[in-house]
């Protein structure tokens, strides 16, 4: 997509925000942060494009698109948290969506713009994130990933090229990312493949 694509098309989903989706708690990320594009909202527009015939994108088409304006991505989890997380209504495969296009793993679909996700929770809508809550539980893990050790802002154990960034990531996939529920991890850890870990607080 080219950068007058992108805009066009960030334009029609935050048309569709307004009227639809604002009002059901559905979050809209920020097109830009500083002089660049955001993560979140590469993503939504890629799944968005042509809208409403959206189509099949992989993770690996995403990862390839990322990469245009962050060449460090290795793997691309916007698909999914844009779903559960901030209610956007796109199937994943590696979710085992119950839809009738049986999507593979590493495959997402936008279906609406409309509706929001059917599984986007009161709870989940309610739930804020709290950066000040989030900044002490870093702190409590010595600002490293709770499941390798890679300490923020620092290159990674495994990946010495890419920088170590910390996300909110589940304690247990199956219930909402909320206080008590999250533990810092990296983003090569807080990925897809990861969907059915459970941890313990060791």
């Amino acid at each position: 997509m080219k950068k007058s694509e992108i805009l066009a098309t960030y334009k029609v989903v935050k048309g569709y925000h307004e009227k639809y989706l604002k009002e059901k708690g559905v979050e809209l990320p920020n097109l830009m942060k500083g002089d660049n594009f955001t993560k979140d909202a590469l993503v939504l527009v890629y799944l968005a494009e042509n809208y409403p015939n959206t189509r099949i994108v992989t993770k690996n088409e995403l990862t390839k698109f990322i990469r245009q304006y962050y060449e460090d991505t290795t793997d691309v989890q916007q698909g999914r948290h844009l779903a559960a997380q901030k209610g956007w209504y796109i199937l994943s495969g590696a979710r085992k969506d119950n839809n009738s296009l049986n999507l593979k793993n590493g495959e997402y679909k936008l279906v609406s713009l409309t509706e929001c996700y059917p599984d986007f929770t009161k709870e989940r809508r309610e739930y804020k994130e709290d950066e000040d809550f989030f900044e002490s539980l870093k702190k409590k893990y010595s600002y490293c990933c709770a499941t390798c050790g890679s300490e923020e802002g620092k290159p990674h154990k495994h990946w010495k090229r890419t920088k170590t960034v910390l996300q909110k990531g589940h304690m247990n996939p199956l219930k909402p990312l909320e206080e008590g529920n999250i533990i810092p991890q990296c983003e090569k850890c807080n990925r897809a493949d990861r969907n059915y870990w459970i941890y313990d607080k060791r």
